[in-house]
C-alpha cells in the first residue's frame, strides 16, 4: 500500500493516461523532509528526455522549514531512474507518436523509498474534457436518482 505525498490532480483531467510507470527519483535530504511534510506540488509539473535520461521539471518542492542556508532550489531538475530499456521504450514512444510523460504523483512504497509514478498520455482536446465533464455530471445524477430511490 503506498502512500501518496503529491498528486497531480488535473493529470487525468487533461490528459488520456495510456500506461503507467513507477520511477525512482534522485533527492536530496532537505527535499525529502519536505516531501514528507507534504510541501510539493506536481500541477505545471513535466517530464523531459535529455542524453538518453529522463527528467522531472517544473516540479516545486518546498524549501525545507527547519534547513540551513545551503537548503535545495524548489524548481530543479530531477533525474528520473529506471531501466535504460524502460526509458528507451519510453523516449520512442514519444519521438514515434507525439505522446508526452507526465508526473501522476510521487508517493512512499512499501520500503519508505520516495517513487514517482509516471504515465505516457496523449493530450485532451476542449471538447473530449467537456465531453468528461458532463458524463461525471450525468453519473452523479444517475446516482442521486438510485438512491433517492432505495430510501
Amino acid at each position: 500500500m503506498s502512500e501518496d505525498l503529491v498528486r497531480n490532480r488535473k493529470a487525468f483531467h487533461d490528459y488520456h493516461v495510456l500506461d503507467t510507470w513507477e520511477a525512482g527519483i534522485a533527492l536530496v535530504g532537505t527535499e525529502v523532509k519536505s516531501l514528507r511534510a507534504g510541501l510539493g506540488q506536481l500541477q505545471d509539473a513535466y517530464v523531459d528526455t535529455a542524453n538518453g535520461e529522463l527528467w522531472l521539471k517544473q516540479a516545486n518542492i518546498s524549501p525545507y522549514k527547519f534547513g540551513t542556508d545551503a537548503n535545495h532550489d524548489p524548481l530543479r531538475a530531477r533525474k528520473l531512474l529506471l531501466h535504460k530499456v524502460e526509458i528507451a521504450k519510453l523516449i520512442g514512444k514519444v519521438v514515434r507518436k507525439g505522446l508526452t510523460i507526465i508526473p501522476l504523483a510521487i508517493y512512499l512504497n512499501d520500503k519508505g523509498k520516495i517513487k514517482v509514478r509516471i504515465a505516457l498520455a496523449e493530450g485532451k482536446a476542449v471538447g473530449d474534457k467537456r465531453e468528461a465533464l458532463k458524463q461525471r455530471e450525468q453519473k452523479r445524477e444517475m446516482d442521486r436518482i438510485r438512491k433517492g430511490a432505495r430510501e
